[in-house]
Order: C-alpha cells, then sequence, then structure tokens
C-alpha cells in the first residue's frame, strides 16, 4: 500500500472538504437574523472554521502524535457545528 504524500495541507482531501463545507457554512450565516450576530452566527463561525484551521495546523506540527491531537480538536469542532446547524435548523434560520 502506497501512503500519500502532501506538500501542503491545502493538497489534503479531508481539509479541502471541510473549507468547502465551511465557506458553505458562512454564506448560510447570511440568512441569519441581526439578532444572532453576536450568538448562534459567531459561535458556528468559529467551530466551522477551526475544523480545516486544526487540520493545517496539525499538518505542520513535528510529530505524529501533535498531529493527531489536532485531528481530534478538528472532529471536536465538526460535532460542534453540526450541532450549530441542527440548532439554526429547528430555530428556523436554515433548511
Amino acid at each position: 500500500m502506497k501512503v500519500a504524500k502532501y506538500k501542503n495541507f491545502q493538497e489534503v482531501p479531508v481539509w479541502q472538504i471541510d473549507h468547502g463545507s465551511t465557506l458553505k457554512i458562512y454564506n448560510a450565516i447570511r440568512k441569519f437574523p441581526k439578532t444572532e450576530t453576536d450568538g448562534l452566527s459567531a459561535q458556528i463561525k468559529r467551530s466551522a472554521s477551526s475544523v480545516p484551521a486544526n487540520i493545517a495546523e496539525g499538518f505542520y506540527r513535528n510529530t505524529t502524535k501533535e498531529l493527531i491531537q489536532f485531528l481530534y480538536n478538528a472532529r471536536c469542532s465538526c460535532v460542534e457545528t453540526i450541532y450549530h446547524r441542527v440548532l439554526a435548523k429547528d430555530l428556523g434560520y436554515i433548511n
């Protein structure tokens, strides 16, 4: 089995997917009520952008152990974002 080697984090497929998801979330947030600017909008932006940011940061760490820790952080931010999306849907802000 051949292991893929990436030159930078932008080549990592999971980063590309998460970055695309973050862009979609930012676009959807524009429809949120202005009263949510400091609330749910800010929370979902932070958690969504944290996923690809943690993948990128982990990519440049010195050890596999550090990379894995950042990937765990990305996973936790992903779950947080999923909850925020459920909440936004239940509040009627998104479909």
